[in-house]
């Protein structure tokens, strides 16, 4: 018996490897496609270097915001010019999300154009180089969850990078060649719900129960989102950079389905861990109690869903209210009555997104359990015990 089981954890051991690796695959091969649209190449290129000095005589204040130029001194830390010094220009145009000021020590990109002499021309500085500390904060949170989870620390940090790859490298691309954002939203997350469950699960009933639930779960909320948004009159021009989006040649792309492909993308990681606990409970029921009926196990995993979906809507109320934060603050400070908040439009898209990711939780955990009660019942083997 002692050899059975070694043998079977090393089976186990076997197939989570084999899923890891196959997610490693993927992720590479996802990597090298490249379906973004093409672009003439950038007449110049973008360099890190180092602010020397800093020249504010030129920087004008009004109220909380500045407007004008800083001048620098740059030291070239890379590149053809790596070890000299050029002039470069800050310009501030009084748009505090978007304008920045260097000082002396700072690191920043600067941007050099090719049929031009840095020596004799002031180059352009972007912006702050925030690389290293976004790869710095990056291996400490992977550090930190192969530390912690161990072989499934790896298989869910693995999961993370392969979630970033598909948005970036095909959501992204496929939506802004114009093809339909609803059934490119829809898609991306049908692959990420079934590429992270059954990496997780693996290739079994408690994860084919885990994804049907998660996709059922989705369909409910693509529909509901496809419903009320329009019954709210919200075109999607309250997402950020969507007006600048349009007018850089773009103005084919219908936003308003963007915005409900986004409704459920960003709900979906709560929808697959709701899906998760139900299932994975239902199995471990099914597990103690294989004499149980398919109606006392429906019963069981609707009791699981009931005790999860409560915290689980909260943490959308207050993962969407926290971007809007200052938003809210603003018409609280401006004495803003409820029937002008409630019908703002920026109000309103977050009330949608809110409530359609909530609906879409609250659905997710009886269809899971309803499921479950059909492909988990009587294919489970009863638990055994060590003599």
């Amino acid at each position: 018996m002692h050899n059975m089981k070694l043998w079977t954890f090393w089976q186990v051991e076997r197939r989570d490897i084999g899923m890891a690796l196959t997610m490693l695959v993927l992720c590479l091969i996802i990597y090298k496609i490249d379906l973004y649209p093409k672009k003439d190449p950038e007449p110049g290129r973008k360099v890190l270097a180092r602010v020397l000095s800093v020249d504010n005589s030129n920087l004008q204040s009004t109220g909380l915001v500045q407007r004008g130029e800083q001048n620098l001194k740059v030291e070239i830390l890379g590149g053809r010019w790596k070890g000299e010094h050029f002039s470069a220009v800050n310009v501030l145009r009084a748009q505090m999300e978007l304008d920045k000021t260097f000082a002396p020590g700072d690191k920043v990109l600067v941007a050099i154009l090719d049929d031009v002499d840095p020596h004799t021309y002031t180059l352009n500085a972007q912006d702050h180089y925030r690389i290293g500390y976004t790869v710095l904060l990056f291996s400490l949170f992977a550090l930190l969850l192969i530390v912690f989870g161990q072989f499934v620390g790896f298989t869910s940090l693995l999961s993370f990078v392969f979630s970033c790859l598909v948005i970036w490298k095909l959501l992204i691309p496929l939506c802004l060649k114009g093809y339909s954002a609803l059934l490119v939203s829809f898609t991306v997350v049908s692959l990420l719900c079934a590429v992270i469950i059954f990496l997780v699960a693996g290739l079994n009933r408690k994860g084919l129960t885990a994804f049907a639930g998660s996709i059922a779960g989705v369909l409910v909320s693509s529909v509901m989102a496809f419903v009320f948004t329009r019954l709210f009159k919200i075109n999607g021009a309250v997402m950020p950079y969507s007006q600048v989006l349009l007018y850089s040649g773009y103005e084919f792309l219908n936003i308003a389905e963007i915005y409900i492909g986004a409704i459920f993308l960003s709900s979906s990681g709560a929808v697959m861990d709701l899906a998760m606990d139900v299932a994975a409970g239902m199995e471990e029921v099914i597990l103690r109690q294989p004499k149980l009926s398919r109606l006392q196990l429906l019963q069981s995993g609707i009791r699981m869903g009931r005790s999860v979906v409560g915290t689980m809507t909260t943490t959308l109320l207050l993962a969407y209210s926290g971007g809007y934060l200052t938003l809210m603050m603003t018409f609280a400070a401006q004495g803003t009555s409820p029937v002008d908040f409630i019908n703002n439009p920026y109000v309103a898209s977050e009330t949608v997104k809110t409530i359609i990711g909530s609906f879409g939780l609250v659905v997710v955990a009886p269809f899971t359990a309803a499921l479950g009660a059909i492909i988990l019942h009587k294919h489970a083997e009863p638990a055994k015990t060590d003599p």
